[in-house]
């Protein structure tokens, strides 16, 4: 009998005699099997329905005879008395080098129209995370190549950062430009795991990244979100597996993207309402901290490689309080946060550089200079979001000199980090642009000392490195044309 869905991995075609039982009760995605021998243990993948293609998770034993699972496929046809089988094992995925530039579903089985993978090994999506002995101490620096992310919030080579934002504010671009920027910068392997998102944004992933030929650097795995909650529930774990594998035995980095953890969080309060537990705070099911645990425990910096993890959090009503952002804070190393304010004024990446923040921004991981740069283009920032008020009532005539030149260099800030992405050339027309570090912080510090004053901001909007910015003052110099100001551009002029 197939093990989800595909060929059975040898040592259990060594144990033909499995427990079987029959189905006790359906209710929705909640499954009652009845076993008259020995229950098989929790975490046991069940199958039933013809050539077994209905799969549940056990997740509690009821009394001596009856055990309560969570569909992990739609159950229709799913009926009181249908034998059960147990598999004698838990939910498996492919692990090798085989399942390297394709497409899995939580069971491993492709869904990229290709043939299925020879030489893998099958491995378990439950593990526990590496033991802290084994888990490096050092902290290094995971460059992006984006600016605003590499200057103000620093990633952490095995470390995990959260991209929070409401609805349609970039959380998906900003990780499909990382992909792309990743593997061509670090040659590592990128693992893309996409929790209960649309079956449209897997479809253009995938063309995109075959688009820019990093495929076969890449292994993608989806939970959609048509899918039944158990399965969305353990997607994110299945990737996992496949990261620990690259990690531990082929000794690679891997980036693991997450699209989205609160979907995952979502999925397992589905599972904790179906399976009749008392809701928590906001309806969020108890057990959501022990749950978030141990999926993010498992993204560790060890001896033989690091899982660098970049997670998209959907925040609910762009409440920041609410109990899955809170909760998904406490495992973060850097927290990215997205700004619907910044995305409708056009900067994009719409990132609010006041409240996103990184631990690796101190001054023994990043240096001296990077750190002082860092805070005084914060603080830049933050005296003129100081300033907004008075210059929308009074205007900018009415400031003095000096907070006049601070508007003007966090304005200037403000558009230098902006940049194209590679991921958005056929909608901008702009061509991507991948910044070092030493560039951005050159760019920074030259605007920080006045030396574009002579420019129009938009000249500094939508470049990558601080040089291009000449050259457009020279093309439009040339042309004798200013270039457009901004929409925020014409804002200011207006109130001033």
């Amino acid at each position: 009998m197939p093990i989800n869905g595909l060929p059975e991995p040898a040592d259990l075609r060594s144990k033909p005699d499995r427990p079987c039982g029959r189905v006790a009760a359906v209710r929705g995605s909640v499954v009652d099997v009845r076993f008259d021998a020995d229950l098989p243990p929790i975490r046991t993948l069940l199958r039933a329905g013809e050539n077994d293609q209905m799969a549940f998770e056990v997740l509690s034993q009821l009394d001596a005879r009856h055990v309560r699972g969570i569909a992990l496929t739609p159950t229709q046809g799913l009926a009181r008395g249908m034998p059960v089988i147990s598999t004698g094992g838990p939910l498996k995925v492919p692990v090798g080098k085989a399942i390297l530039s394709r497409m899995f579903d939580v069971f491993g089985r492709t869904i990229d129209r290709l043939e299925e993978p020879v030489g893998v090994t099958w491995r378990s999506v439950h593990h526990a995370p590496p033991p802290l002995v084994d888990r490096s101490t050092r902290s290094v620096v995971f460059e992006t190549g984006i600016k605003i992310i590499d200057v103000l919030m620093p990633l952490e080579t095995g470390g995990k950062a959260g991209l929070f934002g409401g609805a349609g504010v970039g959380k998906t671009v900003l990780l499909t430009e990382m992909i792309h920027n990743m593997v061509g910068k670090h040659k590592g392997i990128s693992i893309f795991c996409g929790i209960g998102e649309r079956c449209r944004e897997g479809q253009d992933l995938y063309a995109e990244m075959k688009d820019a030929g990093v495929l076969q650097h890449m292994v993608m795995m989806f939970g959609q979100m048509n899918e039944p909650p158990g399965a969305r529930f353990r997607v994110g774990q299945a990737a996992l597996t496949i990261a620990e594998y690259f990690r531990d035995d082929e000794h690679r980095d891997v980036l693991l993207l997450i699209d989205n953890i609160f979907r995952f969080i979502q999925a397992g309060s589905e599972v904790s309402g179906l399976m009749g537990q008392m809701p928590s705070r906001l309806g969020y099911q108890p057990t959501m901290g022990t749950e978030l645990a141990e999926l993010e425990e498992r993204i560790a910096n060890t001896g033989s490689g690091a899982i660098t993890s970049i997670q998209a959090v959907y925040v609910p009503a762009d409440d920041f309080t609410d109990p899955a952002a809170v909760h998904t804070f406490s495992h973060l190393s850097a927290s990215i946060v997205l700004s619907r304010k910044r995305a409708s004024e056009g900067l994009f990446p719409a990132i609010d550089p006041l409240q996103s923040n990184s631990k690796m921004a101190v001054p023994g991981i990043v240096g001296e200079r990077h750190y002082v740069l860092a805070q005084q283009i914060r603080r830049t920032l933050a005296q003129y979001a100081e300033l907004k008020d008075i210059i929308a009532m009074l205007g900018l005539e009415q400031l003095s000199s000096e907070d006049r030149k601070v508007v003007a260099r966090a304005r200037r800030l403000e558009r230098f980090l902006t940049q194209p992405f590679f991921t958005t050339e056929q909608f901008t027309g702009l061509q991507g642009k991948l910044v070092s570090v030493a560039d951005a912080l050159d760019g920074c510090g030259r605007i920080l000392e006045d030396e574009f004053t002579d420019l129009p901001e938009s000249a500094l909007y939508m470049i990558g490195a601080i040089s291009e910015a000449k050259t457009g003052r020279a093309a439009s110099k040339k042309s004798g044309k200013r270039a457009t100001p901004t929409a925020s551009e014409e804002e200011a002029l207006r109130a001033a």
